[in-house]
């Protein structure tokens, strides 16, 4: 009964932000190629430079003071963020415009922070991977996972969108539901 609370409740959820917020990254990411490289090479930095700081942070932060990770991975992740935004105002001034979109959907991603807290977790669990080395790689591997996720749905997003599908079903909801499908058929390979 748990369970089916749960997957409701993320459900209701990710529907009420994805449409009171506007399109989520993957959605963006899977409207042209352009958008899919910038973003998921913006996550994939966000991610890796992430969990090198959520090892610093699991590393001094005592035991009894978890409920502090959540502000000093989103102050981690915030200083990456603006130093990002700096240097590619200073590398890249032209291209300014057009490349802070894809800093600005990636750094607080659900992916990045999920990511962060997921490898956090992890460590708790197994204490061989409490090392540097092993959060940086978790994130790096978290980054292409979601460039695989966001290639996956770029394949289906204009079939998906296309007027084959009926307009009630068309944009959001035919891709939630394709993302649960392709989601369950990746877990059942675990």
């Amino acid at each position: 009964m748990y369970l089916v609370n749960d997957i409701i409740a993320f459900l209701a959820a990710n529907l009420i932000l994805s449409q009171a917020l506007g399109t989520s990254s993957l959605f963006i990411a899977a409207q042209s190629r352009k958008n899919l490289t910038g973003i998921a090479f913006c996550i994939m930095l966000f991610t890796t430079f992430g969990t090198g700081c959520a090892y610093i942070v699991d590393s001094v932060l005592p035991f009894g003071a978890s409920e502090f990770r959540l502000l000093l991975y989103t102050a981690a992740v915030s200083v990456f963020y603006i130093l990002l935004l700096v240097l590619l105002y200073f590398a890249r001034p032209g291209d300014y415009a057009q490349l802070r979109k894809y800093v600005h959907l990636s750094a607080f991603n659900c992916a990045v922070m999920g990511t962060l807290f997921t490898m956090s977790g992890k460590a708790e669990e197994d204490s061989s991977l409490m090392s540097f080395g092993e959060y940086v790689r978790f994130g790096f591997e978290a980054g292409l996972g979601f460039i695989a996720a966001a290639l996956i749905l770029t394949a289906a997003y204009r079939r998906l969108n296309s007027s084959k599908v009926p307009q009630s079903f068309r944009g959001g909801p035919a891709m939630l539901i394709y993302i649960g499908i392709i989601s369950m058929a990746v877990w059942s390979l675990k």
